[in-house]
């Protein structure tokens, strides 16, 4: 994917390579080829938090944990992540692929 003046490689599963390359541009990219035509407030929440959790942890942050720190529920992470916090905002946030994820 070519993003501004930069090509983004995804392995296999759709996740980033190497996620050091991700920006606000980048994860709009992500987010349409996800499906989802514009981020709102509460997508970049979502972003923001999963990226903060992953660089202080090295991992990505248990859903729950998500909905607790946003104010969001499980069930609002999936009508705006479609293919799930997992798969989808992780996606999004630029992450490599979570542990457990399928």
């Amino acid at each position: 994917m070519d993003v501004a003046d930069k090509t983004i490689e995804f392995d296999l599963d759709g996740f980033m390579v190497d996620p050091t390359l991700w920006d606000d541009q980048v994860a709009m990219a992500i987010a349409v080829d996800e499906g989802i035509a514009e981020l709102s407030e509460t997508h970049w929440g979502i972003i923001n938090f999963i990226r903060e959790y992953w660089k202080e942890h090295d991992l990505a942050p248990p859903v729950r944990l998500i909905c607790k720190e946003v104010g969001v529920s499980v069930r609002e992470i999936y009508k705006l992540f479609t293919s799930g916090p997992a798969r989808g905002a992780c996606r999004v946030a630029g992450l490599p692929k979570p542990d457990g994820c399928v």
